[in-house]
């Protein structure tokens, strides 16, 4: 196996609206080595979230090719993407996506349940990534007895609470304040330093990308900088 996660080749993703077709992203080349931190940045409409939904394999590439861990995603039946999701990949959404009428433990435990985990280890492994997020007293309580923070920290064991070794988040701190959003980006570089994960996350906070390995900068559908 390479030292790449993942590898992007020449990826172009189409909408259609009406009768106009609009060019997401316009050809990306990418090379994402595992265990590392990276950032993609732009401003609103530069693609960035297109192109992340595409690694996660939640939307298909118009054009162009994706490898994970040197298998081709973009060849995958429905079924095999949708194993890859619950086994190697995790996902935090903008907007935390918990589900309103379940406890923090309980999100947790159905994204577990969804990965396959057996019933008897749910709890075990729900409450141990809510402890490591510094939330495990408040696991008994509804997202809407949680903070912004403590929401963002479920969100964020639930996403790895299945252990997977790639992170895919998308702006996970932008309804944070200065504050929590620092803690949450602690808490990515700790866990790619110390478990080997390997973290892609869009951003347009410039405050918090020195703790990226590396940064994509996109604009117009197109990476033009990498640091």
């Amino acid at each position: 196996m390479s030292d790449n996660i993942l590898r992007i080749e020449d990826v172009k993703r189409d909408f259609k609206r009406q009768s106009e077709v609009i060019h997401a992203v316009r050809g990306v080349n990418m090379e994402i080595k595992r265990g590392t931190f990276n950032i993609l940045c732009g401003r609103s409409g530069s693609g960035k979230t297109t192109l992340l939904n595409m690694i996660a394999t939640v939307d298909p590439p118009t054009s162009g090719k994706i490898f994970f861990e040197d298998k081709e995603v973009t060849a995958m039946s429905s079924n095999e993407r949708d194993a890859l999701r619950r086994k190697k990949i995790g996902i935090i959404f903008q907007n935390t996506a918990l589900i309103a009428q379940m406890s923090a433990l309980e999100n947790v435990e159905f994204a577990l349940s969804v990965s396959g985990i057996k019933p008897g280890q749910r709890r075990t492994q729900a409450i141990e990534w809510l402890d490591m997020m510094g939330i495990k007293e408040r696991r008994n309580h509804m997202p809407a007895e949680m903070s912004g923070g403590e929401q963002a920290r479920v969100a964020i064991g639930r996403a790895l609470a299945h252990e997977p070794v790639l992170l895919l988040a998308d702006e996970p701190t932008s309804e944070l304040d200065t504050r929590t959003s620092f803690v949450v980006i602690d808490m990515f570089r700790k866990l790619v330093d110390e478990r080997n994960l390997t973290i892609v996350m869009t951003t347009h906070d410039v405050n918090i990308m020195d703790a990226a390995d590396h940064i994509y900068t996109m604009e117009d559908g197109v990476i033009i900088d990498v640091k």
